[in-house]
């Protein structure tokens, strides 16, 4: 059965394939059968460039729980690094704060 579970989003970064490395346009995140893994039904994480040949692409099949534990782990990165950029940001004004003052 398949679950028809599609979501895209727009993606900025960079993805590699064999030794060449591409700009990313779009990441599309699916739950469905898996294709490649010996597993059922997985999450895909299809990392891509629209405006490429169609093997401009990084894709992954995870288990539900891999997912969720990546799911977790991006949380904390995301919390972290968003801290650290208001310590710079913070660090930034209070340096131009002390020129002027």
């Amino acid at each position: 059965m398949c679950t028809s579970i599609i979501e895209t989003a727009r993606a900025e970064g960079m993805a590699k394939r064999g030794d060449a490395w591409f700009p990313l346009s779009q990441v599309v995140v699916a739950y469905d059968h898996a294709r490649h893994a010996p597993l059922g039904d997985v999450i895909t994480l299809d990392f891509l460039n629209t405006d490429l040949d169609p093997g401009a692409r990084a894709g992954v099949e995870l288990t539900l729980e891999t997912a969720k534990e990546l799911r977790a782990a991006l949380d904390r990165a995301i919390i972290a690094a968003e801290f650290e950029e208001a310590e710079v940001r913070g660090k930034g004004v209070v340096v131009r704060l002390a020129r002027t003052g």
